[in-house]
């Protein structure tokens, strides 16, 4: 039986533990012993990159958000697809997790917080949409616990919010697009999107390359109008 090494352990705001571990030869990340991610399970964490940074209303993105920077899967296909002068910006809640993303996660994805395209924000995903400027983004893609549903910290809720959701219409630009992760389907989303002004849909993703099934869920919200004031 291969052993399972912890590399590292910090704690979340609420109080949680989060362990970054190792297993043969993939990175696992739980919180309070419960399976977060995987560097196993990466594919529909690289398809809303690609959902996401699609020409949107003509034109390729040249700002985006990614909100929560995991093991940096999202973050490497939205590099892939955009363009050299694109100014793609990582809000992470906690500095423990970009700290490993550099010291121990090098190999994964870790080295492209160097790339000169990123800048990242220490800090709730939220509040930089927030302080940002109305039409600032034009492609939000936002990986916060486990999407809408079954949420590990119930605080996370008030970004799938009716008042989150006004947050992210403002910081978006017209025609911009947001991909909100989630690890099932839920149809009252959908609802609360298109209630918001969104054009909205949902679509079904792997979790990763060789699953036979699509267990993950992609929420896409389309901007129309002119950006709120």
């Amino acid at each position: 039986m291969k052993p399972t090494t912890n590399i590292a352990e910090a704690l979340t705001p609420d109080g949680s533990r989060l362990t970054l571990q190792r297993h043969d030869g993939q990175f696992h990340m739980r919180v309070d012993g419960e399976l977060l991610m995987s560097t196993r399970a990466w594919q529909s964490e690289a398809e809303m990159a690609e959902v996401g940074c699609v020409r949107v209303a003509g034109k390729m993105p040249k700002r985006v958000l990614i909100g929560g920077l995991g093991f940096g899967f999202t973050l490497r296909r939205v590099l892939e697809i955009v363009q050299p002068d694109a100014e793609v910006e990582v809000a992470e809640l906690m500095p423990r997790m970009v700290a490993w993303n550099r010291e121990h996660l090098r190999e994964v994805n870790g080295l492209l917080l160097d790339d000169p395209r990123v800048t990242i924000t220490i800090g709730d995903v939220l509040g930089v949409l927030g302080r940002a400027a109305p039409g600032r983004y034009d492609t939000v893609l936002l990986d916060v616990d486990n999407g809408p549903v079954a949420l590990v910290d119930p605080g996370n809720d008030r970004i799938y919010s009716a008042s989150g959701l006004r947050v992210l219409s403002r910081a978006l630009a017209p025609g911009g697009r947001a991909v909100f992760w989630s690890a099932w389907s839920h149809r009252g989303f959908l609802r609360h999107l298109t209630a918001a002004g969104f054009r909205a849909h949902a679509l079904a993703a792997k979790a990763y390359p060789q699953a036979v099934r699509e267990t993950h869920t992609l929420f896409v919200a389309d901007r129309v109008g002119r950006p709120a004031r």
